[in-house]
C-alpha cells in the first residue's frame, strides 16, 4: 500500500515542478539580450517577445530542417554563427543583410545567385513555404538567427560538436 501511494506522489511532486519550473522564454530574455543589430551602420534595434516567439516558430518551420542549431546541413562549413555571418561578402551579421538574403540568396562570395538550390522569396514557385512569408516575417527569422549566439552561445552554429 504504502509502495502504491510513494509513487503516485512522486509522479504528482513530479507534475508540479514541471509546471512551476519553466525553461527561459521570450518574456524572460531581458532588453540588452533582445538587442540586435539592425543594419549594416550598426544602428541596434531591440526585438519584442513575440517577435522572438514568431522569429522561433518561423524559423523552426521554414528553416529548420536544414539549419538545425544554426549549422548547414548541405555545408557544414558555411553555418549561421556570427563569424560565419560577418566573413560572407556581403557582410549578413545584420537583421537588413539576412533580410535581403532571404529574399535573394547569393553564395558566400556574393557573385552567383543560389535561388534555385536555397529557399527564398525569389525561389517561392520552388520552396512552397517562402510563399507566405511577410517582410515582418523575415525580419523575425532573421531577428532570431541574430538573437540565438546570445542565448545558446558557441552552440549556435557549433555543428556536430554540439548537436
Amino acid at each position: 500500500m504504502f509502495k502504491k501511494f510513494s509513487k503516485f506522489w512522486a509522479l504528482v511532486l513530479f507534475c508540479i515542478f514541471n509546471v512551476l519550473i519553466t525553461s527561459a522564454s521570450a518574456i524572460d530574455l531581458d532588453e540588452a539580450t533582445r538587442t540586435v543589430v539592425a543594419d549594416s551602420s550598426g544602428k541596434t534595434t531591440v526585438l519584442s517577445p513575440e517577435q522572438v516567439k514568431r522569429g522561433k516558430r518561423l524559423f523552426n518551420a521554414t528553416c529548420g530542417a536544414c539549419h538545425v542549431g544554426g549549422m548547414t546541413k548541405t555545408n557544414p562549413n558555411v553555418g549561421l554563427d556570427p563569424e560565419a555571418l560577418s566573413l560572407a561578402t556581403p557582410r549578413r551579421d545584420n537583421v537588413a543583410s539576412l533580410v535581403d538574403y532571404l529574399k535573394n540568396p547569393t553564395s558566400y562570395d556574393g557573385l552567383e545567385s543560389i535561388a534555385e538550390i536555397h529557399p527564398s522569396i525569389k525561389s517561392a514557385d520552388i520552396y512552397p513555404r517562402m510563399r507566405s512569408l511577410t517582410d515582418d516575417d523575415l525580419s523575425a527569422i532573421a531577428g532570431h538567427i541574430m538573437l540565438q549566439p546570445k542565448i545558446v552561445t558557441e552552440k549556435w552554429g557549433g555543428g556536430k560538436i554540439y548537436y
